[in-house]
C-alpha cells in the first residue's frame, strides 16, 4: 500500500481542490491511500497588502515546495493561475485537470451588472489585471483592494465596504456559492488570468512513480490552452505585478488565443489574438506576445 501526501493550502477552495485530486487519484488507484498536508504560506499570512507588493504569486507555492524537498509531501496542488511562468529547479507539473468555467464573476448584492453600478461605486479586487479592464470600461468607479480567501472576501462586501466584488467563476462554483455569481466577465471581450480555472499538480523532477500516477489525470485539451497562454505570459515577462491576461481555446483550426496587457493606473488596454496549430501551442503563444509588444505593450510593461 502506498501513501500519498498532498501539500495544501488551508483555504476551503485550496483544501476542496486537494480533495477533488484526491478523490480522482482513488478513482484511478483503488490500492493508493492518500494523506493531505496542510499547511499556511506567506500569501496567506499576510492579507493587508495586495499581492503585487509582495513579490508575486510564488509566495503561495514556497512552503508547500519545501514540504516536498524535505520529504514531508509528494505532490502539490495549486490554481493553476498561481503557478509562476518557471517553476524552481527540481520541480515539474505532474498534471493538469480539466478547466473549469474561466471567466471572472460579478458579484454584488444590489446591482446585476458592471453597467449597473452607480457613478463612482466601489468594486473589490486587489488584481492589476481586473483593475484594468475595471478602469477601462468603467473609469468612473473606484477599484479597491481585497484580499483574503472567498469568504472573507464574500464577506466584506456583505458588510457593505463595497458595492461589488469581483471574483473567480470557478472558485464561487467549486465552493458551491455560483448562486452568487450576478454576471459572468466573460472572455473575450473581458479577459481571464492566464490558466484561471485550472487545477495544476506539481511534483518533484524525477519523481517518475508519482508521475506515473498522475498521468490519467492530465486532460491534454486544458494543456495545450494553458500551455499558450503561459508561453505568451513568459515572453511578456508577466506575473501578478503585471496586468496580464490570457484566454485560449480549441477552435476548428487549432487553439485561438487572446492575449492582454493593461495599465491599472489609466486603464490604457493593449490587446492581441491569434490562431495556431494545436501541436504548437508555445509557438502561438510567443507570436501573440510579440503582437502586444508591436502594439505598445512594451510600454507599460517597462514601468514594472
Amino acid at each position: 500500500m502506498k501513501t500519498l501526501r498532498i501539500a495544501t493550502r488551508k483555504s476551503a477552495l485550496a483544501l476542496w481542490q486537494a480533495e477533488h485530486v484526491a478523490a480522482r487519484l482513488r478513482a484511478q488507484h483503488a490500492e493508493l491511500s492518500i494523506e493531505l498536508v496542510p499547511m499556511t504560506t506567506r500569501g496567506d499570512d499576510i492579507v493587508d497588502r495586495p499581492l503585487a507588493s509582495l513579490g508575486g504569486k510564488g509566495l503561495f507555492l514556497k512552503e508547500l515546495e519545501t514540504a516536498m524537498q524535505e520529504n514531508r509531501a509528494d505532490i502539490a496542488v495549486h490554481s493553476f493561475k498561481d503557478v509562476p511562468m518557471e517553476l524552481e529547479a527540481g520541480f515539474a507539473i505532474g498534471a493538469v485537470l480539466e478547466r473549469a468555467d474561466a471567466a471572472d464573476a460579478f458579484i454584488s448584492n444590489a446591482f446585476g451588472r458592471l453597467d449597473e453600478l452607480p457613478h463612482g461605486a466601489r468594486v473589490g479586487t486587489s488584481s492589476l489585471r481586473r483593475q484594468a479592464q475595471l478602469r477601462a470600461l468603467r473609469p468612473d468607479l473606484e477599484a479597491i483592494d481585497l484580499r483574503g480567501n472567498v469568504n472573507t472576501r464574500l464577506a466584506k462586501l456583505d458588510a457593505g465596504g463595497y458595492e461589488a466584488i469581483i471574483l473567480a467563476c470557478a472558485g464561487l462554483d467549486r465552493l458551491g456559492l455560483g448562486g452568487r455569481i450576478r454576471s459572468r466577465l466573460a472572455p473575450p471581450e473581458w479577459v481571464p488570468a492566464v490558466a484561471q480555472g485550472a487545477i495544476a499538480v506539481e511534483c518533484r523532477t524525477g519523481d517518475t512513480a508519482t508521475m506515473t500516477l498522475l498521468a490519467p489525470l492530465n486532460d491534454a485539451a486544458t494543456v495545450r490552452c494553458v500551455s499558450a497562454e503561459r508561453a505568451m505570459n513568459l515572453e511578456l515577462h508577466g506575473s501578478c505585478t503585471v496586468p496580464v491576461a490570457g484566454y485560449c481555446i480549441e477552435v476548428e483550426e487549432g487553439l485561438a488565443l487572446w492575449g492582454l496587457v493593461g495599465d491599472a493606473a489609466n486603464g490604457t488596454l493593449v490587446r492581441a489574438d491569434g490562431v495556431g496549430a494545436a501541436d504548437a501551442p508555445e509557438a502561438l503563444g510567443q507570436r501573440v506576445a510579440s503582437l502586444l509588444f508591436e502594439r505598445g505593450a512594451g510600454e507599460i510593461l517597462r514601468a514594472f
